[in-house]
Protein backbone atom coordinates (compact mmCIF):
# COMPACT_ATOMS: atom_id res chain seq x y z
CA UNK A 1 0.00 0.00 0.00
CA UNK A 2 1.38 3.62 -0.92
CA UNK A 3 2.37 5.95 1.59
CA UNK A 4 0.39 8.61 1.51
CA UNK A 5 2.70 11.87 0.77
CA UNK A 6 3.36 14.63 3.34
CA UNK A 7 2.53 18.03 3.22
CA UNK A 8 5.56 19.91 1.89
CA UNK A 9 4.85 23.11 4.34
CA UNK A 10 4.36 20.27 7.13
CA UNK A 11 8.20 19.19 6.08
CA UNK A 12 9.60 22.59 6.25
CA UNK A 13 7.75 23.69 9.29
CA UNK A 14 5.87 26.56 7.74
CA UNK A 15 2.06 27.86 7.36
CA UNK A 16 0.83 27.44 4.04
CA UNK A 17 0.48 31.60 4.12
CA UNK A 18 4.44 31.93 4.73
CA UNK A 19 6.22 34.26 2.64
CA UNK A 20 8.78 32.71 0.10
CA UNK A 21 11.44 34.61 2.40
CA UNK A 22 10.14 32.66 5.31
CA UNK A 23 10.32 29.26 3.20
CA UNK A 24 13.85 30.46 2.40
CA UNK A 25 15.05 30.42 6.03
CA UNK A 26 13.30 27.53 7.02
CA UNK A 27 14.76 25.52 4.65
CA UNK A 28 18.78 27.15 5.30
CA UNK A 29 17.83 26.39 9.22
CA UNK A 30 16.39 22.50 8.20
CA UNK A 31 19.31 21.98 5.99
CA UNK A 32 21.79 22.75 8.46
CA UNK A 33 20.74 20.80 11.19
CA UNK A 34 20.09 17.93 9.13
CA UNK A 35 23.29 18.44 6.67
CA UNK A 36 24.26 14.73 6.36
CA UNK A 37 28.20 16.79 6.84
CA UNK A 38 26.59 17.37 10.75
CA UNK A 39 25.18 13.91 11.10
CA UNK A 40 27.96 11.55 9.80
CA UNK A 41 26.19 8.07 9.88
CA UNK A 42 22.69 9.14 10.80
CA UNK A 43 20.39 7.83 8.10
CA UNK A 44 17.30 9.08 9.58
CA UNK A 45 19.18 12.36 9.91
CA UNK A 46 19.81 11.93 5.92
CA UNK A 47 16.39 11.16 4.81
CA UNK A 48 15.58 14.10 7.19
CA UNK A 49 17.83 16.14 5.09
CA UNK A 50 16.39 14.78 1.40
CA UNK A 51 13.05 15.53 2.40
CA UNK A 52 13.36 19.08 3.24
CA UNK A 53 15.28 19.35 -0.18
CA UNK A 54 12.62 17.85 -1.83
CA UNK A 55 10.15 20.31 -0.38
CA UNK A 56 12.01 23.43 -0.86
CA UNK A 57 12.96 22.24 -4.22
CA UNK A 58 9.11 23.13 -4.89
CA UNK A 59 8.07 25.38 -2.62
CA UNK A 60 11.36 27.51 -2.85
CA UNK A 61 9.49 28.25 -6.50
CA UNK A 62 6.95 30.35 -7.21
CA UNK A 63 5.66 29.14 -10.30
CA UNK A 64 6.06 24.95 -8.55
CA UNK A 65 4.56 26.52 -5.28
CA UNK A 66 1.12 27.86 -7.16
CA UNK A 67 1.11 24.57 -9.05
CA UNK A 68 1.32 22.46 -5.50
CA UNK A 69 -1.18 24.84 -4.25
CA UNK A 70 -3.53 23.85 -6.81
CA UNK A 71 -2.65 20.69 -7.12
CA UNK A 72 -2.96 19.50 -3.39
CA UNK A 73 -0.95 16.71 -1.93
CA UNK A 74 -2.92 13.85 -3.19
CA UNK A 75 -2.63 15.63 -6.80
CA UNK A 76 0.79 16.47 -6.87
CA UNK A 77 2.39 12.98 -5.83
CA UNK A 78 1.46 10.98 -9.26
CA UNK A 79 4.37 9.71 -10.93
CA UNK A 80 6.56 12.14 -13.48
CA UNK A 81 9.17 11.03 -15.45
CA UNK A 82 12.81 11.13 -14.77
CA UNK A 83 13.93 9.85 -18.14
CA UNK A 84 16.55 11.45 -20.72
CA UNK A 85 13.46 12.72 -22.47
CA UNK A 86 11.91 15.01 -19.31
CA UNK A 87 8.46 14.77 -18.12
CA UNK A 88 5.61 16.61 -20.00
CA UNK A 89 5.65 20.00 -18.03
CA UNK A 90 8.80 19.35 -15.76
CA UNK A 91 10.47 22.05 -14.35
CA UNK A 92 14.77 22.71 -14.25
CA UNK A 93 15.76 22.52 -11.35
CA UNK A 94 15.77 25.55 -9.30
CA UNK A 95 18.19 27.18 -6.79
CA UNK A 96 18.02 24.40 -4.42
CA UNK A 97 21.91 23.34 -5.35
CA UNK A 98 23.10 27.10 -5.36
CA UNK A 99 21.77 27.27 -1.63
CA UNK A 100 23.21 23.94 -0.51
CA UNK A 101 26.53 25.17 -2.00
CA UNK A 102 26.05 28.24 0.03
CA UNK A 103 25.35 26.61 2.87
CA UNK A 104 27.76 23.41 2.62
CA UNK A 105 29.89 24.65 0.12
CA UNK A 106 30.10 21.99 -2.59
CA UNK A 107 27.66 19.83 -0.98
CA UNK A 108 24.98 20.23 -3.95
CA UNK A 109 25.28 22.17 -7.01
CA UNK A 110 22.54 22.82 -9.72
CA UNK A 111 22.37 20.16 -12.74
CA UNK A 112 22.09 21.08 -16.34
CA UNK A 113 19.18 20.61 -18.64
CA UNK A 114 15.26 19.91 -17.31
CA UNK A 115 13.75 17.63 -15.20
CA UNK A 116 14.79 14.76 -17.33
CA UNK A 117 18.46 15.43 -15.74
CA UNK A 118 20.49 16.20 -19.32
CA UNK A 119 23.96 14.80 -19.41
CA UNK A 120 26.36 16.93 -18.16
CA UNK A 121 30.30 16.98 -18.37
CA UNK A 122 32.08 15.99 -14.98
CA UNK A 123 32.97 19.51 -12.67
CA UNK A 124 35.99 20.12 -10.82
CA UNK A 125 34.85 20.47 -6.92
CA UNK A 126 33.93 23.65 -6.13
CA UNK A 127 35.79 25.34 -3.40
CA UNK A 128 34.87 25.74 -0.02
CA UNK A 129 36.61 28.34 2.06
CA UNK A 130 37.78 26.98 5.70
CA UNK A 131 35.83 28.10 8.81
CA UNK A 132 36.14 30.89 11.02
CA UNK A 133 37.44 29.55 14.20
CA UNK A 134 37.18 31.17 17.87
CA UNK A 135 40.35 31.79 20.36
CA UNK A 136 40.09 32.77 23.73
CA UNK A 137 43.30 35.00 25.33
CA UNK A 138 43.76 36.29 28.96
CA UNK A 139 44.56 40.01 29.55
CA UNK A 140 45.38 41.81 32.69
CA UNK A 141 44.00 45.37 33.06
CA UNK A 142 47.04 46.97 32.21
CA UNK A 143 47.60 45.13 28.90
CA UNK A 144 44.44 45.61 27.73
CA UNK A 145 44.70 49.43 28.14
CA UNK A 146 48.83 48.91 26.49
CA UNK A 147 48.05 46.31 23.54
CA UNK A 148 50.76 44.57 22.12
CA UNK A 149 51.70 40.86 21.20
CA UNK A 150 50.35 37.62 23.20
CA UNK A 151 51.07 33.93 21.84
CA UNK A 152 47.94 31.81 21.73
CA UNK A 153 47.50 27.73 20.26
CA UNK A 154 44.55 27.08 18.70
CA UNK A 155 43.37 23.67 17.97
CA UNK A 156 42.42 23.50 13.88
CA UNK A 157 41.57 21.15 11.21
CA UNK A 158 44.33 21.80 8.68
CA UNK A 159 45.11 19.81 5.60
CA UNK A 160 46.70 16.56 5.67
CA UNK A 161 50.44 16.64 5.63
CA UNK A 162 50.73 13.86 3.90
CA UNK A 163 47.98 13.31 0.86
CA UNK A 164 48.24 17.96 0.87
CA UNK A 165 44.91 17.79 1.60
CA UNK A 166 43.19 15.67 -1.49
CA UNK A 167 42.67 12.48 0.49
CA UNK A 168 44.07 10.64 -1.27
CA UNK A 169 46.63 7.88 -1.47
CA UNK A 170 50.20 9.65 -1.99
CA UNK A 171 50.38 9.16 -5.80
CA UNK A 172 46.86 9.00 -6.24
CA UNK A 173 43.87 11.30 -6.76
CA UNK A 174 40.48 11.67 -6.25
CA UNK A 175 37.90 11.22 -9.54
CA UNK A 176 35.04 12.55 -10.42
CA UNK A 177 31.96 10.73 -8.93
CA UNK A 178 30.58 8.23 -11.73
CA UNK A 179 26.84 8.66 -10.44
CA UNK A 180 26.47 11.88 -10.33
CA UNK A 181 29.34 13.18 -13.08
CA UNK A 182 31.15 15.67 -10.78
CA UNK A 183 27.90 17.64 -9.91
CA UNK A 184 27.21 16.59 -7.13
CA UNK A 185 23.52 15.95 -6.76
CA UNK A 186 21.41 13.56 -8.74
CA UNK A 187 18.01 14.04 -9.44
CA UNK A 188 14.85 12.11 -7.98
CA UNK A 189 11.22 12.27 -9.67
CA UNK A 190 8.52 13.24 -7.44
CA UNK A 191 5.00 13.91 -8.98
CA UNK A 192 4.84 16.52 -11.80
CA UNK A 193 8.82 17.69 -10.87
CA UNK A 194 12.31 16.20 -10.89
CA UNK A 195 14.28 16.73 -7.40
CA UNK A 196 17.64 17.39 -6.80
CA UNK A 197 19.66 16.13 -3.75
CA UNK A 198 23.10 15.47 -2.61
CA UNK A 199 24.41 12.84 -4.57
CA UNK A 200 24.11 9.49 -2.14
CA UNK A 201 27.58 8.21 -3.34
CA UNK A 202 29.83 10.75 -3.32
CA UNK A 203 28.01 13.13 -0.09
CA UNK A 204 27.90 16.15 -2.79
CA UNK A 205 31.17 16.77 -3.05
CA UNK A 206 31.80 15.50 -6.45
CA UNK A 207 34.33 13.33 -6.30
CA UNK A 208 35.37 10.03 -4.94
CA UNK A 209 38.44 8.45 -3.19
CA UNK A 210 39.08 5.12 -4.28
CA UNK A 211 42.71 4.47 -2.55
CA UNK A 212 42.40 6.87 0.99
CA UNK A 213 45.57 8.55 2.91
CA UNK A 214 46.73 6.38 5.32
CA UNK A 215 47.16 8.80 7.53
CA UNK A 216 43.02 11.07 7.51
CA UNK A 217 41.18 8.09 6.25
CA UNK A 218 40.19 10.55 3.19
CA UNK A 219 39.08 12.86 4.98
CA UNK A 220 42.34 15.66 3.62
CA UNK A 221 42.25 17.73 7.36
CA UNK A 222 44.16 16.01 10.52
CA UNK A 223 43.39 17.97 13.75
CA UNK A 224 46.20 19.78 14.87
CA UNK A 225 47.38 22.62 17.40
CA UNK A 226 49.03 25.73 16.03
CA UNK A 227 50.88 28.52 17.77
CA UNK A 228 50.13 32.36 16.85
CA UNK A 229 51.54 35.70 17.85
CA UNK A 230 48.79 38.31 17.51
CA UNK A 231 48.89 41.83 18.17
CA UNK A 232 46.54 42.91 20.48
CA UNK A 233 44.74 46.66 19.73
CA UNK A 234 45.38 49.27 22.71
CA UNK A 235 41.65 49.79 25.01
CA UNK A 236 40.31 46.61 24.09
CA UNK A 237 37.32 45.19 26.13
CA UNK A 238 35.98 42.59 27.94
CA UNK A 239 34.80 40.10 24.90
CA UNK A 240 36.61 42.12 22.22
CA UNK A 241 36.91 40.56 19.03
CA UNK A 242 40.14 40.65 17.08
CA UNK A 243 40.35 39.01 13.48
CA UNK A 244 43.08 37.51 12.14
CA UNK A 245 42.75 37.30 8.27
CA UNK A 246 43.52 33.40 7.42
CA UNK A 247 44.44 31.93 10.74
CA UNK A 248 41.13 29.85 10.60
CA UNK A 249 40.37 26.46 9.24
CA UNK A 250 41.96 25.13 6.55
CA UNK A 251 39.78 25.01 3.09
CA UNK A 252 38.66 22.29 0.73
CA UNK A 253 40.03 21.97 -2.71
CA UNK A 254 41.82 24.72 -2.70
CA UNK A 255 39.59 26.78 -1.16
CA UNK A 256 41.07 29.84 1.80
CA UNK A 257 41.53 29.46 4.71
CA UNK A 258 38.62 30.94 7.46
CA UNK A 259 39.61 33.82 10.23
CA UNK A 260 40.87 33.46 13.63
CA UNK A 261 38.91 35.58 16.08
CA UNK A 262 40.39 35.71 19.43
CA UNK A 263 38.21 36.79 22.32
CA UNK A 264 39.67 39.21 24.68
CA UNK A 265 38.91 37.96 28.48
CA UNK A 266 40.23 40.93 30.62
CA UNK A 267 41.02 40.52 34.25
CA UNK A 268 39.16 43.64 36.42
CA UNK A 269 41.56 46.47 38.19
CA UNK A 270 41.53 47.03 41.33
CA UNK A 271 40.96 50.59 41.07
CA UNK A 272 39.15 51.15 37.76
CA UNK A 273 35.58 50.15 36.64
CA UNK A 274 35.53 50.11 32.99
CA UNK A 275 31.91 52.20 31.38
CA UNK A 276 32.34 52.29 27.81
CA UNK A 277 34.75 54.16 26.29
CA UNK A 278 35.41 55.31 29.88
CA UNK A 279 36.90 54.53 33.53
CA UNK A 280 35.59 55.42 36.32
CA UNK A 281 37.22 55.70 40.10
CA UNK A 282 36.00 56.06 43.41
CA UNK A 283 38.20 58.77 45.66
CA UNK A 284 37.14 58.74 49.00
CA UNK A 285 36.80 62.60 50.74
CA UNK A 286 36.54 62.90 54.59
CA UNK A 287 33.50 65.09 56.02
CA UNK A 288 35.66 68.15 56.61
CA UNK A 289 36.84 68.14 52.72
CA UNK A 290 33.18 67.91 51.51
CA UNK A 291 32.54 70.40 53.21
CA UNK A 292 35.31 72.97 53.02
CA UNK A 293 36.41 71.85 49.47
CA UNK A 294 39.84 70.64 48.93
CA UNK A 295 42.55 69.75 46.44
CA UNK A 296 43.27 66.38 46.11
CA UNK A 297 44.86 63.86 44.04
CA UNK A 298 43.69 60.90 42.32
CA UNK A 299 45.09 57.93 40.63
CA UNK A 300 45.42 57.67 36.54
CA UNK A 301 46.38 54.91 34.40
CA UNK A 302 50.23 53.49 34.52
CA UNK A 303 50.18 54.41 37.65
CA UNK A 304 50.12 58.25 37.35
CA UNK A 305 48.61 61.06 39.69
CA UNK A 306 46.48 64.31 38.99
CA UNK A 307 45.72 66.84 41.23
CA UNK A 308 41.77 68.09 41.20
CA UNK A 309 40.02 70.79 43.01
CA UNK A 310 37.15 69.55 45.13
CA UNK A 311 34.71 72.35 45.51
CA UNK A 312 33.03 73.36 48.91
CA UNK A 313 30.15 71.56 49.62
CA UNK A 314 30.80 68.37 47.43
CA UNK A 315 27.89 65.70 48.28
CA UNK A 316 28.56 61.90 48.18
CA UNK A 317 28.82 60.48 44.57
CA UNK A 318 29.62 63.71 42.69
CA UNK A 319 31.68 63.15 39.58
CA UNK A 320 34.03 65.23 37.95
CA UNK A 321 35.28 64.10 34.70
CA UNK A 322 38.82 64.31 33.40
CA UNK A 323 38.99 64.62 29.47
CA UNK A 324 41.25 62.83 27.60
CA UNK A 325 42.75 60.40 30.65
CA UNK A 326 40.61 56.94 29.84
CA UNK A 327 41.87 53.91 27.89
CA UNK A 328 42.36 54.22 24.32
CA UNK A 329 39.61 54.12 21.76
CA UNK A 330 39.57 51.13 19.29
CA UNK A 331 39.19 52.20 15.48
CA UNK A 332 39.43 56.14 16.34
CA UNK A 333 42.67 57.53 15.59
CA UNK A 334 44.41 57.12 19.00
CA UNK A 335 41.86 59.57 20.65
CA UNK A 336 41.31 58.67 24.45
CA UNK A 337 38.47 58.27 26.75
CA UNK A 338 37.46 59.88 29.85
CA UNK A 339 38.22 59.19 33.40
CA UNK A 340 35.09 59.69 35.94
CA UNK A 341 36.37 60.51 39.33
CA UNK A 342 33.42 59.52 41.96
CA UNK A 343 33.76 61.16 44.53
CA UNK A 344 32.47 58.98 47.92
CA UNK A 345 32.29 60.60 52.03
CA UNK A 346 34.64 58.46 54.24
CA UNK A 347 32.11 58.14 57.69
CA UNK A 348 34.51 56.93 60.37
CA UNK A 349 33.26 54.06 61.81
CA UNK A 350 34.41 54.79 65.57
CA UNK A 351 35.15 58.63 66.96
CA UNK A 352 38.26 59.90 69.17
CA UNK A 353 36.98 61.99 71.99
CA UNK A 354 37.90 65.38 70.24
CA UNK A 355 35.82 63.93 67.05
CA UNK A 356 32.73 63.49 68.91
CA UNK A 357 33.17 66.97 70.73
CA UNK A 358 33.84 68.27 67.29
CA UNK A 359 30.71 66.96 65.86
CA UNK A 360 28.49 68.15 68.69
CA UNK A 361 29.62 71.22 68.32
CA UNK A 362 28.65 70.72 64.35
CA UNK A 363 25.56 69.74 65.22
CA UNK A 364 23.99 72.33 67.69
CA UNK A 365 25.32 74.71 64.83
CA UNK A 366 23.30 73.63 62.74
CA UNK A 367 19.42 74.13 62.47
CA UNK A 368 17.83 72.94 59.57
CA UNK A 369 15.77 69.90 58.89
CA UNK A 370 17.21 68.50 55.73
CA UNK A 371 14.10 66.17 55.66
CA UNK A 372 11.35 68.89 56.10
CA UNK A 373 11.10 69.08 52.73
CA UNK A 374 9.72 65.18 52.67
CA UNK A 375 6.95 66.31 54.60
CA UNK A 376 6.42 69.31 52.96
CA UNK A 377 5.88 67.81 49.74
CA UNK A 378 3.96 64.62 50.98
CA UNK A 379 1.20 67.32 52.51
CA UNK A 380 0.99 68.98 49.07
CA UNK A 381 0.47 65.68 47.39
Amino acid sequence: MATRPRDLYAVLEVDRKASQDDIKKAYRRLARKYHPDANPGDATAEGRFKEVSQAYDVLGDPEKRRTYDRAGVGGFAGGARTGGGGAPGGFDVGGIGDMLSDLFGNAARRGGGGAGGGTTAPRKPREERGRDVDAEVSLSFAQAMDGGQVTISVPLAAACDTCRGSGARPGTSPRSCPKCRGRGVEAEGQGLFSISQPCSRCGGRGVVVDDPCPTCAGSGINRTVKSYRVNIPAGVKEGSRVRVAGKGEVGRNGGPSGDLYVITRVSPSPIFTRKGDNLEVEVPLTIPEAIRGAEVEVPTLHGGRKRVRVPAGTRHGTVQRLRGEGPPRLNDNGTRGDLHVRFVIDVPATLSAEQRRAVDSLAQATDEDPRARLFTAGEQG
